[in-house]
């Protein structure tokens, strides 16, 4: 899935009620006002592309951050870091995998540097910001709803790697990756690479191949997803 991960906002699939043309998210980046702001939605619908896809677009400093590994000192580390860029001009886009993770002492950390515009804050979550993050920092950021892709689009994802890679596949296995990824695209690249590896060489990725890998542990997401206030969908 890494290798897959476009570096453009044209090879972007997806999210086109957010990034379609004349819409808020995809003109923000385009005319470089990036605000700071939270992404949410399920795995596997482009959260962490996105954020580099933006990073790359307006020629910011880019930094990953995870709330998973990560503490206090850690942040106040890379906000002193940022700062010092702030200083000459260089601005710097954190990029918070897992923000939900983050304590409130930990959320609270970053304000400072969010309204001063020492950072541009992206946060990743899939749950529901209004519950996990702080109001405080809530505020201070716009929420941005991302949507498992259609069946057209994980097919589209599937056929495009099949095309970079050489795999041959038959029809039905392709829509039968498609139904088994559920909206999520690393679902589906993880069962496209895992098929190629059971499948002979020069040989096509068939229905059999798949009832083998399905056989594996592959994990499904739902779609369901709730609209708040102030959130943008």
């Amino acid at each position: 899935s890494e290798r897959m991960r476009p570096d453009a906002l044209g090879d972007f699939i997806g999210q086109v009620h957010l990034l379609g043309p004349g819409k808020a998210l995809r003109m923000a980046i385009e005319h470089d006002k990036i605000p700071s702001m939270i992404l949410w939605g399920p795995p596997g619908v482009g959260k962490t592309t996105l954020a580099q896809i933006i990073a790359h677009m307006t020629k910011s400093a880019f930094m990953t951050f995870s709330a998973v590994l990560s503490g206090i000192r850690e942040i106040k580390d890379i906000m002193a870091q940022a700062e010092r860029s702030h200083h000459h001009g260089r601005r710097t886009i954190l990029f918070v995998d897992e923000i939900h993770r983050f304590n409130k002492a930990q959320q609270d950390a970053f304000l400072p540097y969010v309204e001063k515009g020492s950072i541009t804050l992206i946060g990743a979550t899939t749950e529901n910001p209004s519950f996990e993050v702080i109001a405080a920092l809530l505020s201070r950021v716009r929420v941005f709803v991302l949507n498992p892709l259609s069946d057209e689009e994980i097919l589209s994802l599937v056929e495009k790697a099949s095309a970079r890679f050489d795999f041959r596949i038959e029809a039905d296995a392709a829509r039968t990756i498609v139904e088994l990824a559920n909206g999520d695209a690393r679902t589906a690249y993880n069962i496209l690479e895992l098929a190629s590896e059971s499948t002979e060489k020069d040989g096509s990725i068939s229905i059999e191949i798949l009832q083998e890998v399905a056989q594996k542990k592959v994990l499904i997401y739902d779609k369901a997803g709730e609209e708040h206030f102030n959130i943008i969908s």
